[in-house]
């Protein structure tokens, strides 16, 4: 699977992805609104899922690249949600990308794609995306995309401690424009 954008190529992974992408994940600033960094063999184990969930269908987690030069900036992409959210959504969106690529449009550029991607080729009737209700630059990111907030659906992280500070989460979505 390949996604392309002006100025990004969204593609499967790479082994030559991995030292990146960990020190991407690895990175304490970009990894704040998530319970914890990522070492090495987390990172590998992350990409490793990704690439399972593109095989059996579950995910469509791409890395994504800057076309001028090359780089590896992150990953963004759609998966199917297993765990219970008020609303039962069923597809959601997401990214991490490196902080030296932040503050450029990469994420909303990349997620565009990847939305008309789960509208066109998936014929998702709608896409959800959520964070910890502390984390700012996403959901702005996702009002640009065009994603509404939806408070009834506001949840507690099943899978983030309780009385964690990361664990009160917002969702947003998106309903499919072709149908």
């Amino acid at each position: 699977m390949k996604l392309e954008t002006p100025r990004l190529l969204l593609r499967e992974w790479r082994d030559t992805d991995r030292e990146a992408f960990a020190a991407i994940v690895g990175d304490p600033h970009v990894m704040r609104f998530y319970p914890a960094t990522r070492s090495r063999a987390e990172a590998d184990a992350w990409i490793d899922k990704m690439i399972a969930g593109l095989a059996n269908g579950t995910a469509h987690f791409l890395a994504v690249e800057r076309k001028s030069d090359g780089a590896m900036l992150g990953l963004t992409g759609t998966a199917d949600i297993n765990f219970p959210i008020p609303t039962d959504p069923k597809l959601e969106i997401g990214w991490v990308l490196g902080k030296d690529y932040w503050g450029q449009g990469y994420a909303p550029e990349a997620a565009r794609a990847v939305l008309e991607h789960a509208f066109t080729q998936l014929r998702a009737p709608e896409v959800a995306a959520f964070t910890a209700q502390v984390n700012l630059p996403s959901q702005r990111v996702m009002q640009k995309l065009g994603l509404v907030r939806d408070p009834s659906a506001d949840f507690e992280h099943p899978r983030i401690a309780a009385g964690h500070p990361l664990r009160p989460h917002v969702l947003y979505r998106i309903a499919n424009p072709n149908t």
